[in-house]
Formats: C-alpha cells, sequence, structure tokens
C-alpha cells in the first residue's frame, strides 16, 4: 500500500472522510457500521488505484466511488433478500416478521409434557363431580346446558364447577 502523501486520492480521501461520512449516513439512516464499512471498502478501492491515476476532481470521484459502491450494497441485500424468501417459500412457512417452524422445539416439549403432567394430577385433585363435568365439556364437548340436563343440576352450577375446576388447574399447572 502506497502512503497517504504519494497518493494523491487516498490523501483526498484522508481529507473528505469527514464529509463522505456524512454523505453516506444522511442516505443509509445514521447506521454507523455500516457507513464504517463502506468507508472502509472505499478507502481499499482508492488505494488500490494507481498513484498516477488520471483524476481531474478527486472529491467528486470520491463521492461517485463511494454512491457506486452503496448502489452496489443496496443491490446484493435485495438479491439476499428474494433468494432467501424463496428458500423459505420452498422449505418452510414465514410469519409477518419471523420464519415460523412447524416443529416445536425439544425444550417446548419437554416443558409441553411436563406442564400436562401436572395438569393431569391436579385433574385428579378436583371433586368428582367437577371432573365429570370438566372432562364432559372441555373433552367431549358437551355444552354447559347439556351437562346440566344430563347430571339433573342447574346451568350455574355447571358454570360455578367449571370455574373452579378451571382455577385449580390455572394454579396446578404453573411450574
Amino acid at each position: 500500500m502506497t502512503a497517504p502523501a504519494a497518493h494523491p486520492l487516498v490523501a483526498a480521501y484522508l481529507e473528505q472522510r469527514q464529509d463522505l461520512a456524512r454523505f453516506c449516513r444522511a442516505r443509509l439512516g445514521g447506521t454507523s457500521g455500516d457507513v464504517d464499512d463502506l468507508l472502509q471498502d472505499l478507502y481499499l478501492k482508492v488505494s488500490a488505484l494507481p498513484a498516477d491515476a488520471p483524476v481531474d476532481n478527486p472529491r467528486a470521484f470520491l463521492f461517485r466511488l463511494l454512491s457506486n459502491l452503496m448502489l452496489d450494497r443496496w443491490r446484493s441485500g435485495q438479491r439476499a433478500a428474494a433468494r432467501d424468501g424463496a428458500w423459505r417459500q420452498i422449505n418452510h412457512q414465514t410469519g409477518a416478521v419471523e420464519d415460523l417452524d412447524d416443529a416445536p422445539s425439544a425444550e417446548a416439549v419437554v416443558a409441553s409434557r411436563e406442564r400436562l403432567a401436572r395438569l393431569v394430577a391436579a385433574l385428579e385433585t378436583l371433586p368428582h363431580k367437577t371432573r365429570t363435568i370438566f372432562r364432559l365439556h372441555k373433552f367431549d364437548g358437551v355444552s354447559y346446558a347439556d351437562i346440566a340436563s344430563q347430571l339433573d343440576i342447574s346451568r350455574s352450577s355447571v358454570e360455578k364447577h367449571m370455574m373452579e375446576a378451571l382455577r385449580v388447574l390455572a394454579r396446578k399447572a404453573q411450574p
């Protein structure tokens, strides 16, 4: 690499670096990591040019080169997004923001099994009538009115038994 004083474009780059950074930030929305990366890419391109390269206006040349680098990076990002989107559509479902995998994680499976075991144990602690009402409604899909008529109790009583069952199960389902 040539020394900055011996390379006129590198010297121009060093003089204009702050203006180039402002130019870059204005177009990228201020993400400093991207700005630093682009300025480094610009420096590498400029320092790789021959020291006697005929450039009439070094400032304009640097800004044009930086604009081209930003455009290249944007296009590359667009291609990557399109490629990744196509891959996601082919391989699995996508949600509004992030990928959705159809299979739960191993941790989620274990946690769900433990919670189910707690719920089954809690269900067995309920009084017989409350447990029967809960099972009829939640497992068999029987309506409150039909349960009331089957067990010869009021609908209000069915609702009270269900509220008690849900309260106990919600409390005992927690780890």
